[in-house]
């Protein structure tokens, strides 16, 4: 009995369907390896000291910039928010990148002032604890420059626990760009953004961690957003503070603690 050729394309359809040979293998989730954490708001209380500080400093060099303005870049490059504000209010000049430098300049020396007796987020280092013990690898960015940064962390005695320390001098454009976190996966040598999450308390920790297409998104309404702010944003989860990630971790992402 001859069979046609419509018949062999339904009998190999059909084998198709019923042979092992033919099915293919669903690739497994990844486990989760790194997770990278903002700093002020996040891990350290945040109590203004970043915005206070920087609308001194933009008056003090004659440029007037309201603390609504200076929310919209909370999580920013500091000296990011600097240029913008003063390349928008004072029209080019010879002088303009010498203010700039003196604008910011103030700034820091004011933030350094304010953070002399910061305080941990309640449960933050415990939670780094946890996280190190499970074998995760631990990344921090900021807004923050380097030495700022590293004050903070002298002073809590933090770098035990960390495998990356980025900062905004690291990068050429912040947050919202993902390059700090990419920075944070290639010197934890994480190639894959499904084994990362990221966790920020400002809408642009959020935006830059969905622009990175990391597998979690989490924001923490510990610092400068509300968690009815950060829900607007693009995120997996929304916890009252850094203290609850290892339990998320555990019962969302698997991950053995």
């Amino acid at each position: 009995m001859s069979i046609s050729r419509r018949q062999s394309l339904m009998a190999l359809a059909a084998a198709a369907i019923v042979s092992p040979s033919f099915v293919r293998a669903q690739p497994a989730v990844p486990a989760i390896r790194l997770v990278v954490l903002d700093v002020g708001g996040t891990l350290i209380e945040d109590h203004g000291e970043v915005p206070n500080s920087m609308r001194a400093a933009f008056l003090g060099g004659g440029v007037d910039v309201s603390l609504a303005e200076i929310g919209e870049w909370r999580g920013a490059s500091k000296r990011g928010m600097v240029r913008h504000f003063v390349e928008l209010r004072r029209p080019p000049s010879a002088g303009r990148e010498a203010l700039i430098e003196r604008i910011y300049g103030d700034f820091s020396r004011r933030a350094n002032e304010a953070y002399q007796d910061v305080q941990p987020i309640k449960g933050a280092e415990d939670a780094l604890k946890r996280l190190k013990q499970a074998k995760l690898l631990l990344a921090t960015t900021t807004g923050f420059d380097r030495p700022l940064n590293e004050f903070i962390f002298r002073h809590f005695d933090w770098h035990k626990y960390l495998d990356a320390i980025i900062t905004s001098d690291d990068v050429v454009d912040g947050r919202p760009s993902p390059f700090m976190i990419f920075r944070a996966m290639e010197a934890a040598h994480v190639d894959r953004v499904a084994e990362v999450v990221a966790v920020g308390d400002t809408p642009l920790d959020l935006q830059a961690a969905s622009n990175a297409g990391v597998r979690g998104i989490i924001g923490v309404s510990s610092g400068a957003a509300t968690a009815e702010r950060l829900s607007r944003e693009p995120h997996t989860q929304i916890l009252a503070s850094v203290a609850e990630l290892p339990d998320l971790l555990r019962a969302t992402y698997g991950v053995a603690l």
